[in-house]
């Protein structure tokens, strides 16, 4: 059975951070419909000013960040004492668990294109230790198909497989189409799968999706997707739905009010981390 496309949203222009300006397309409104993905930020921009002001030290407890820079870099430094970089196809993957600090700079370039998302992560895991991991582009594989290419940023795609998430099953293509070219991606019948237009017009499910749009697909075993006239780029993400209650208090996600308050009682006290 084809998927179909439930619900499509575009999102907002916003500022984060110290003023990085963003979309932010998936949010507190769409937690229900896009679970167990919390957030989408979508960075697109020729101009420096937009972003080189960064994200400075702030908190995060009970998610998952990932963060694909496909253009551009995002310099990464938190409170377990890493620093990293990643940048021009790579990906950033923080748990943040139980606690942790972080900040990001964006350095100017030519471009800075990609996507931030928070991924939920379940009850019984919120608070897992933290942990830091990036995903480097001789880690991803780049996979052929006839009319474009996808590159395999986790999970796996038929045989092959790539950096694999510890708390909640993820599959992440960005899948590139040549002008005309169409794919036909295989889906657990049940899994949570949403797709977003990176770059271009694409065709989903027999719809015109514009670009920097992010859909939830109905239940089903495929889904189709073509590009226009022009080079498509398309991210899909596919998980399992989580059906859990959410707290959402800035930075933190938790199950209740109680965790939520407990969090933030324990950034006051000095005992969000361990040190």
């Amino acid at each position: 059975m084809e998927r179909k496309i439930k619900t499509a949203v575009t999102g907002f222009p916003t500022q984060d951070g110290a003023g990085v300006h963003l979309v932010r397309v998936l949010g507190h409104g769409t937690t229900s419909d896009f679970d167990p993905i919390l957030m989408l930020d979508s960075f697109d921009s020729t101009n420096p000013d937009d972003y080189t002001a960064g994200f400075p030290m702030h908190p995060h407890r009970g998610i998952e960040t990932i963060s694909y820079v496909y253009k551009g870099k995002m310099q990464h430094k938190d409170s377990l004492g890493f620093e990293d970089t990643v940048g021009d196809g790579e990906v950033q993957w923080m748990t943040a668990g139980k606690g942790i600090l972080h900040e990001e700079k964006l350095p100017a370039s030519d471009r800075l294109l990609g996507v931030q998302l928070w991924l939920n992560l379940p009850a019984a895991k919120k608070m897992v230790p933290p942990e830091y991991r990036s995903i480097k582009n001789t880690e991803i594989k780049e996979i052929p198909f006839d009319g474009g290419y996808i590159r395999l940023l986790a999970g796996s795609y038929k045989e092959h497989t790539g950096f694999k998430s510890k708390y909640l099953p993820l599959n992440y293509y960005d899948i590139t189409l040549n002008a005309g070219a169409e794919i036909t991606i295989e889906t657990e019948h049940d899994d949570s799968v949403m797709l977003f237009t990176l770059l271009s017009d694409a065709v989903i499910s027999g719809q015109t999706v514009k670009e920097k749009t992010a859909v939830k697909l109905t239940e089903g075993n495929s889904v189709t997707i073509k590009a226009g006239t022009d080079t498509a780029k398309v991210l899909l993400v596919g998980s399992k739905t989580l059906n859990e209650s959410i707290a959402w208090g800035g930075p933190i996600v938790m199950n209740t009010k109680e965790e939520l308050q407990k969090a933030f009682s324990d950034l006051h006290n000095g005992t969000f981390i361990d040190k």
